[in-house]
């Protein structure tokens, strides 16, 4: 682990379900995302950062093990961490576990930095390091 666990809770709704009563494997994806923009905001690195950057994550591939069931009403916490970073490519870990601890999703996540004009990967800047959570901002740094 490269990073410290960032914790991100929200209760399952109506509209995250489908005609099962379950949540539905699209939904899985947006609430791990919705996780992982939390987790790079509160390290100072939201969008509007990204847009003043010309910088910002993007996902390269995704591997999704689906273990139990979330219903309608239920408390789900996702945590979040960073496990390699590797030349410009990094590895994020992220699961959907209830308050109890019960594993109910796993994610791998395979991204990098995007340069937003050359459309192209980059290698790790310490902005993005910051939001990962793997360096800590200086005190003259733009956060």
């Amino acid at each position: 682990m490269l990073s410290p666990v960032h914790e991100y809770s929200l209760l399952i709704i109506e509209r995250h379900l489908d005609t099962f009563g379950h949540v539905n494997n699209s939904t899985y994806l947006e609430l791990f995302e919705a996780a992982r923009w939390d987790w790079i905001t509160s390290n100072g690195f939201g969008l509007e950062r990204i847009r003043e950057l010309r910088q910002g994550p993007v996902v390269l591939e995704i591997n999704l093990r689906f273990k139990r069931e979330i219903r309608n009403r239920q408390t789900i916490v996702i945590r979040t961490w960073l496990e390699a970073y590797e030349g410009k490519v990094c590895t994020v870990l992220q699961e959907m576990r209830d308050p109890a601890g019960e594993l109910y999703c796993e994610g791998r996540f395979v991204c990098a930095l995007f340069d937003l004009d050359a459309r192209r990967l980059l290698t790790p800047t310490s902005d993005w390091l910051v939001a990962l959570g793997m360096e800590r901002p200086l005190a003259s740094d733009k956060v």
